[in-house]
């Protein structure tokens, strides 16, 4: 019995790296959004019982992402600088236990949903679809990352679904926004990577784009400001909201700044200022809603 506990605590560190718990800022990327989408739905503060469904599935589901992900690059990763030590590259867990901890990670996500509404449980299976389609994208497309926005967006009608019984006609604007958003940050994460992508056969935005890849991104940042902007008209918000937006368009200079030479680190580090993008603009939604009912 002790030589059983003694293996699982040595394998526990390798399934925690498999679900990426040690690095949250994907979990945080996922999170933002899916509070824009409760507070919007709620028009300020949601129901308590959906901000702990929704915050516990945006956990469950990044891990299951996070798995599956690895699962089907468990035969490349190894050939990248950054993936080479991740624990299916090295054998450290097997094809076979990823599968079952995906499955368990999403029967649990799924769990969650059955507390809500059969709308946002018909929407769950959308979600799950996305999540394990992702993946194999980057095999097929140069757009893999607008497939991870699709995804990560998906949170977005889900709380709608979940806060008012359907789905607003605006809620899909609030989606484009985080479809776009997404793509941007993760081209920063693809432009790290794309040297060795390129030698394997991966397939990126960063890799499609080239070096029109500042260009691109930075007009999709445009982009991403203006669909804000139309997001807060269409829902009524305050001068707070449209404030947070001037921080935002901050950030997004300071991100192009960042990538300025395309240097790896700092192409990351554009990436994971995104955690602070997502931030302001739920700050900026918050605080409007909470202003205007004081």
């Amino acid at each position: 019995m002790d030589s059983v506990w003694q293996q699982a605590r040595a394998r526990f560190p390798h399934y925690w790296q498999l679900m990426r718990f040690d690095r949250p800022i994907g979990t945080l990327l996922l999170l933002w959004p899916t509070l824009w989408g409760l507070w919007f739905a709620a028009e300020g503060v949601p129901r308590v019982d959906l901000l702990i469904i929704f915050t516990l599935g945006v956990i469950l589901m990044r891990a299951a992402g996070c798995v599956i992900n690895d699962f089907a690059d468990r035969k490349v990763d190894g050939h990248v600088q950054r993936t080479q030590h991740r624990p299916l590259a090295t054998g450290l867990i097997q094809p076979r236990e990823a599968l079952t901890l995906f499955a368990g990670l999403v029967v649990a996500a799924f769990v969650l949903v059955l507390f809500t509404n059969p709308l946002t449980i018909m929407l769950s299976f959308g979600a799950l679809a996305l999540a394990a389609c992702y993946p194999f994208m980057k095999r097929y497309t140069h757009l893999p990352q607008v497939v991870l926005g699709a995804a990560f967006s998906w949170s977005i009608p889900m709380a709608f679904a979940a806060q008012t019984g359907e789905v607003n006609p605006h809620a899909w604007l609030i989606y484009t926004a985080v479809v776009i958003w997404t793509v941007v940050y993760d081209t920063f994460y693809a432009m790290v990577d794309r040297d060795d992508d390129l030698k394997i056969g991966v397939k990126s935005t960063a890799i499609l784009f080239a070096e029109q890849d500042r260009v691109i991104t930075g007009s999709l940042q445009a982009i991403l400001l203006v669909t804000l902007i139309m997001v807060g008209q269409r829902f009524e918000m305050g001068v707070v909201y449209f404030l947070s937006l001037i921080v935002v368009a901050g950030l997004c200079v300071y991100q192009q700044y960042l990538i300025r030479n395309r240097s790896k680190p700092e192409c990351f580090q554009a990436f994971l200022n995104n955690n602070w993008v997502g931030c302001v603009v739920f700050v900026g939604i918050a605080m409007d809603y909470f202003l205007a009912a004081a």
